[in-house]
Parts: structure tokens; C-alpha cells; sequence
């Protein structure tokens, strides 16, 4: 015979659906509030009920003190069960329905009781207060029990005090009263409870709804598993409610955006500033996989409505990727330049040596000093001007990609800049990039001309860059610095419209500007104002004629 199994043990707590704890814990809430309330309405109640019994009994003890034959059977008849205070007094008695009427003579002796045999003797409590003339009302026991009692002093006809009335009101009394009104007292917190219990199951099954049943622990492990993937992923995440505000951000968010903690509960307005940034945050730009500018990053952003109102709004870093892109550009623009010298050199070459063969030394003699006096010239002429070696050396670049195009890269005579500069690197991508576009703007053309003039206004610096090209619609003089913005096709490695968006945020970010016009006798004007951008010193030694030295020294050992 098979054994059999042990019974299963009832395992007592609370149920696991959220529908169900939100309902228990808030049907014991209103049990817990509607049996507080009547305790504290019962103590109030109970001591009001008191109070009354007392001054009832103070009322009958003043009536019956102010009867002239009360005092004056004290004063002129003995304390007997028959005497007239007796009579009198068990007369008020039954008609007031008090507990007994006792009155006294000065001594403490009594006149009167509802049991004749205690007539006579002395009272069981003290009369001091009542006969040294004041009224006493008090909860006491005496030889009848626990009563509620008044006490007032006798006076004669003569208004002295003989003696002393005591009234008492049966406690029992007082508390059936009590105890009548705690039915009614139920009846009302039973209805609450009742209201209670209905609005517990409204809210509970609305909790129901919204939480999708789940059970508490399922939503603290959900919470706990979204608070380490936000904080673990490598990509930003920045929430907003229905109002536009934003309610969470995780760290790669805040290192993206450079905010803190201060920025929730703000709009991306208050938080971010205006900008392309903030827009695609708000949701006044849309689409996918949308390209910004947050300082001196490149952000991709994609923003998803939510069903309460709200949003998410992803961000990813393409900063590096976008450096990777520059550096291939620049490399690329590197290897023209060196091809293009080296098809310039080679021809040079075949000349030389023809003019050799020829035995044309004379000539042959001042062919290489004019080769190297114009590498020399162009060198001298930007390095007098521009004392900054990274920007010297940008544009003496730029001269020989320009010249391979076809196009003449001219500096400006007013071009004056000290070598003096506070961010030399953020110059020098807002030149490269203002003139790589104009060296497109005006390939292919004729007299295709670019001039950059570069001066200094105080501690401001002011960059222009005018060509020869088509020029720019001046319903498209803003468009052409939003992030994304081309004419171009996109390269290989990445989308393009990032380098002027790039110059304008370098710009703003010294509290400058990038603005773009048409220049004098047709094409485009690009003007940057880059307030504060050279140190409070004073003028440093000249250097460019040092610099101008060691670039002529390395084009004429290349033409050598």
C-alpha cells in the first residue's frame, strides 16, 4: 500500500498580481481609517457625555438648595428617615430621575439619602469644597457606586451656609448612552468602508491596466534591468514627457550633450540652447538617422514618439567617423597636391635638361632661379601676412592644389594675422573648409579666382573668403549651414553638408558668426567673426620671415 503524501501546508501572504495587493492593502488602509476615526470620534463623545451628566447633576443640586424648606428643616428639625428634608428631598429625586439627593448639615452629617438607614451618619466623600462655598462637578465612587456628581453649598434665609447638597447621576446611565450611539457609528463606518472598498477596486483595476498585471517584482526586476541597459549602452538616450521636457538621460547622453543632472525636468530649449540639437529633440525636424552638431561633435539622431504623449530620443557618436572622413579628404587633397607637383616638377625637369642638351646654360641658369623665385615669392608673400604657422602652411598647400585646378589662390593685401592665436587648430578647419568649397565653387571656369583676406580687429579675428563662382541664391544663404546640406554627391566614407555647419558651431561657440554674401562683381563672400579669438599679449617677435626662410629653403632643395 502506497504511503500518502503529506499534506500540503497553506503558505499564508500576500498575492502576487499588483490588481490584487493594490486592492488588499488599500481595503485594509480604509478598515484601519474607518476604525480610527470612530475610536477618536467614541473618546470625544464619551467625555462630552460626562461632561453633560456633571452639570446635570449640578443643575439639580442648585434647584434643590435654593428650596427655603431644605434649609430650614436643617436648621430647626433632627436628621430622621421621616423629616421634611427626607420628604423633600426623594421628592426632586424621582422627579429629576437622579441617583440620589443627599443634603448635609456643616458637620458632614446626613439630612437625607435614598436609604433611609444612612440618614444620619457622615458622608462618604469629603464636602470641604462645597461647604467653603464652591460648586464641584467630578466623576467619584461613593457608598451608591460610580456616579457623575454636582455639589453646591446650603445657604440659610440670612445667606449663611448650613450645610451642603450632593446630587449624583447614575454612571450606568452615561454609558448606555455611549453604547446606544456606537451602533450608529458602525452604520456610517461601514458605509466608508464600503466607499473605500469601491474606490479601491476603481483604482486598482486602472493599476491593473497600466502595469499590465505584472507583480511588483516583476516591475522592480524590469526597472533594475532598464536602469543597467541605459547605463551600459554606448549610445545616448534622452527621454521627454507629454509636455516636452526631458525626464531621463543616461550617461552617454550627458557626455554627448555636455549637460548634467541639472537639465531634467527643463525643455531642450532651457537645457541645450538653440540649434539643429534641440530641434530634432523637440520634434520640430523629423526623420531618421538625422545628422547634428553638438559642439564639437558629430551626433546621428533618431527620435520615436511614445503612447503617453512623450518620446525617446537616441543619439550616437559619428565624431570619429567624421574625423576618419576629414583625414581621408586631407590625405586625398595631400596626394593631389603631390601629384600635382610632381607633374609640375617632371615638366620643369624636361625642360632643364633640354635647355642642357641645348647647351643653353645661360638660360638654363635663370629657368631655375625663376622656378624657385616663385615658389619663394608665394611662400614669402603668405608667410608675411600670416605669421601663424599652421595657417601659413594651410594655405601655402592650398596655393598648389589651387594653381594644379587651374584656379589663382590669391591673400589679400589687408590680410594681417599675428601668431597670437588662442585655438590656431579651430582656424585652421574654418579656413580649410571655406576654402576647399570655393575651390569647387569655381573649378572648371574661367579666371576662376579665390581670395582669403584674414585680419584682426583688437582681440577679434575676421576671415573672409571671396571666388568667382555662381554665387549663392539668397534664398539658400541659411541653408547651406544646416547639418546634411549639399550640392555635392555624398563620398564613400560618409555623408557631406558637415563643413560649413562645422564652421558656423566653431564660430558660435566663441560667441562669433558665419555669414555668407554675394561678392563684388558676382560670386560668394563667406565673412567669420571669431570675437576673442587671440590672447591679450602684446605683439610676439616676427617670425615669418624665419618661416618664409625654411619653406623657401626645402622648395629650392626640391627644385634641385
Amino acid at each position: 500500500m502506497s504511503p500518502t503524501p503529506p499534506a500540503r501546508r497553506l503558505r499564508l501572504g500576500l498575492p502576487r498580481r499588483v490588481f490584487s495587493q493594490v486592492l488588499l492593502m488599500q481595503v485594509a488602509i480604509a478598515a484601519g481609517v474607518a476604525v480610527l476615526a470612530t475610536g477618536l470620534f467614541l473618546a470625544p463623545l464619551s467625555k462630552q457625555l460626562d461632561e453633560e451628566a456633571m452639570r446635570r447633576a449640578l443643575a439639580i443640586a442648585q434647584t434643590t438648595a435654593q428650596d427655603p424648606e431644605i434649609a430650614e428643616g436643617v436648621l430647626n428639625t433632627p436628621p430622621t428617615p421621616g423629616g421634611p428634608v427626607q420628604r423633600e428631598a426623594e421628592r426632586i429625586r424621582r422627579a429629576t430621575h437622579a441617583e440620589y439627593i443627599v443634603v448635609m448639615d456643616w458637620r458632614g452629617l446626613r439630612w437625607s439619602h435614598t436609604t433611609p438607614g444612612e440618614i444620619g451618619g457622615h458622608v462618604s466623600t469629603s464636602p470641604r469644597q462645597a461647604l467653603a462655598g464652591r460648586q464641584v462637578m467630578e466623576i467619584d465612587e461613593g457608598t451608591l457606586g460610580r456616579s457623575a456628581r454636582g455639589k453646591v453649598p446650603l445657604y440659610d434665609a440670612r445667606h449663611r451656609i448650613v450645610g451642603a447638597v450632593s446630587v449624583g447621576i447614575a454612571y450606568d446611565s452615561v454609558r448606555a448612552r455611549l453604547l446606544s450611539a456606537i451602533p450608529g457609528l458602525f452604520a456610517y463606518a461601514g458605509g466608508a468602508l464600503a466607499v473605500g472598498a469601491l474606490a479601491a477596486w476603481v483604482i486598482s483595476r486602472r493599476v491593473h491596466r497600466q502595469t499590465r498585471d505584472l507583480a511588483f517584482s516583476d516591475i522592480s526586476a524590469l526597472l533594475a534591468e532598464r536602469e543597467a541597459m541605459l547605463h551600459g549602452i554606448r549610445e545616448g538616450v534622452v527621454a521627454l514627457d507629454r509636455g516636452g521636457r526631458i525626464r531621463l538621460l543616461n550617461d552617454e547622453a550627458r557626455r554627448l550633450l555636455s549637460i548634467g543632472d541639472e537639465a531634467v525636468g527643463q525643455s531642450p530649449d532651457a537645457a541645450l540652447g538653440a540649434g539643429r540639437t534641440t530641434d530634432v529633440l523637440a520634434g520640430r525636424v523629423t526623420g531618421t538617422d538625422l545628422l547634428t552638431v553638438r559642439g564639437q561633435r558629430v551626433l546621428v539622431a533618431n527620435r520615436m514618439p511614445t503612447d503617453d504623449g512623450g518620446a525617446v530620443a537616441t543619439l550616437r557618436d559619428r565624431t570619429e567617423l567624421e574625423q576618419l572622413g576629414r583625414e581621408l579628404d586631407s590625405t586625398r587633397g595631400l596626394i593631389d597636391a603631390l601629384r600635382a607637383q610632381d607633374h609640375e616638377h617632371a615638366n620643369r625637369m624636361h625642360t632643364l635638361l633640354g635647355l642642357l642638351e641645348l647647351e643653353m646654360y645661360d638660360d638654363a641658369v635663370e629657368f631655375v632661379g625663376e622656378v624657385v623665385g616663385d615658389h619663394r615669392v608665394t611662400a614669402e608673400q603668405i608667410t608675411e601676412k600670416i605669421q601663424d604657422p599652421l595657417l601659413a602652411a594651410l594655405l601655402v598647400g592650398k596655393a598648389t592644389v589651387a594653381a594644379e585646378r587651374g584656379v589663382a589662390l590669391w591673400v589679400s593685401d589687408r590680410t594681417r594675422l599675428p601668431d597670437r592665436l588662442i585655438d590656431p587648430r579651430g582656424l585652421v578647419t574654418v579656413v580649410g573648409n571655406l576654402v576647399d568649397n570655393a575651390l569647387d565653387a569655381v573649378a572648371g571656369r574661367l579666371h576662376a579666382r579665390v581670395e582669403v583676406e584674414l585680419r584682426t580687429e583688437g582681440r577679434t579675428a575676421v576671415l573672409v573668403v571671396r571666388d568667382t563662382g555662381p554665387g549663392i541664391p539668397a534664398e539658400r544663404r541659411e541653408l547651406v549651414f544646416t547639418e546634411g546640406w549639399s550640392t555635392k554627391e555624398p563620398p564613400a566614407h560618409g555623408k557631406r553638408g558637415l563643413g560649413l555647419s562645422l564652421v558656423r558651431r566653431l564660430a558660435e561657440r566663441q560667441g562669433g558668426s558665419a555669414e555668407v554674401d554675394e561678392a563684388h562683381g558676382g560670386g560668394a563672400e563667406f565673412t567669420v567673426v571669431l570675437p576673442e579669438a587671440l590672447t591679450d599679449a602684446g605683439p610676439e617677435p616676427d617670425t615669418a620671415p624665419a618661416f618664409a626662410a625654411r619653406v623657401a629653403a626645402l622648395t629650392e632643395e626640391e627644385a634641385r
